[in-house]
């Protein structure tokens, strides 16, 4: 798993390429904390066009970041996710609190 952080302009896109799952959800879980603590963000954007699988581990973090991202009034968003991740998300409702968009 490679997670890459950009900030564009008022924004943070974490990029993931590979899988999420438990293997590698505490090097992810680790760096996401790490970004969103040091904060100068207005929206934060989950790029998933690279991620190949996710299962409940990245459910998971995700709903454990959006928490950590709702307590700092930023934007969050979830950017071209492959077609598996997309119906993973899709079935787990995530769709209900964090809003899809297109890069």
């Amino acid at each position: 798993m490679q997670l890459s952080m950009l900030s564009k302009g008022d924004s943070v896109i974490a990029a993931f390429n590979g899988e999420l799952d438990e293997h590698t959800a505490a090097e992810v879980r680790e760096k996401l904390d790490k970004r969103i603590s040091q904060g100068g963000f207005r929206n934060f954007v989950f790029d998933f066009s690279g991620l190949g699988f996710m299962d409940s581990t990245g459910i998971g973090i995700l709903l454990g970041r959006y928490k950590m991202l709702k307590r700092t009034g930023a934007g969050i968003y979830i950017s071209s996710p492959t077609p598996h991740v997309d119906k993973i998300l899709s079935l787990a409702g995530i769709y209900q609190i964090i809003q899809k968009i297109n890069l």
